[in-house]
């Protein structure tokens, strides 16, 4: 076995009986090289593995900082239409997000999936997804200002959908969406903590409201290493 894998194995073996505990901060890559008398390409490449399978998390200048637990796919069904916050609550995970960048935007390629002139005002909103603050999904979302012009200026970090229900009267209620497979970016590897590429999952929604009136394009790319979609089919 790779010396990177044997130690991966031992500080896995060390949270598990409790030796490293959760919030327990690592040793820095050069210090525990040196002590172990290996080289700091072994240590990156077992930090990296445990961080690839959640068991730890980097938090910049502070270092790699236990975990404590192996995340577990995530298996959200499709059988209706429902928010990140929804999806993850049903699963027993605390939902957070990280607004990345929030923009009124005219986009001529936006306005023509809404059906909409090309000045038509768009609310651009890229967030980061988590799910027991293990980053989940890249979204990049548009919003139909005309229909929900209460966007521009509201508090969204929490549910959109939520604040849709609430202070426009325009939450979706029905969706066209499509899955497919796709290769993340080197920015979205870094914020998945993927040292190679792994496939990942891009979904593409169209939301509308009960009258049809078309008020969310979203495309979000989900890590293909912890996301599962399931679906009940019947004849």
């Amino acid at each position: 076995m790779p010396l990177y894998q044997q130690l991966e194995e031992q500080i896995q073996a060390l949270m598990g009986d409790g030796s490293l505990p959760p919030g327990t901060v690592l040793p820095a890559e050069r210090q525990l090289a040196e002590h172990l008398g290996v080289s700091r390409v072994t240590v990156q490449r077992a930090y990296s593995a445990l961080r690839q399978r959640a068991l730890v998390t980097s938090q910049g200048r502070k270092g790699f900082v236990v975990h404590g637990r192996v995340a577990e796919p995530i298996r959200p069904g499709m059988d209706r239409l429902k928010s990140f916050t929804e999806e993850m609550r049903e699963l027993g995970k605390i939902p957070s997000s990280r607004i990345m960048s929030r923009q009124v935007v005219e986009d001529r390629s936006i306005s023509s999936i809404f059906g909409l002139p090309s000045t038509a005002p768009f609310l651009k909103l890229t967030r980061i997804r988590y799910g027991d603050d293990i980053p989940l999904s890249r979204e990049v979302a548009w919003y139909n200002l005309k229909t929900a012009p209460a966007l521009e200026h509201g508090d969204l970090s929490g549910s959109v959908y939520a604040f849709l229900a609430e202070h426009c009267d325009a939450r979706p209620v029905s969706c066209d969406q499509t899955v497919e497979a796709t290769t993340p970016t080197q920015q979205e590897r870094e914020l998945f903590g993927f040292d190679e590429p792994v496939p990942c999952l891009l979904i593409k929604r169209h939301s509308y409201t009960r009258d049809r009136q078309m008020v969310e394009y979203v495309e979000g790319l989900f890590r293909g290493d912890l996301y599962r979609y399931q679906l009940s089919l019947s004849c």
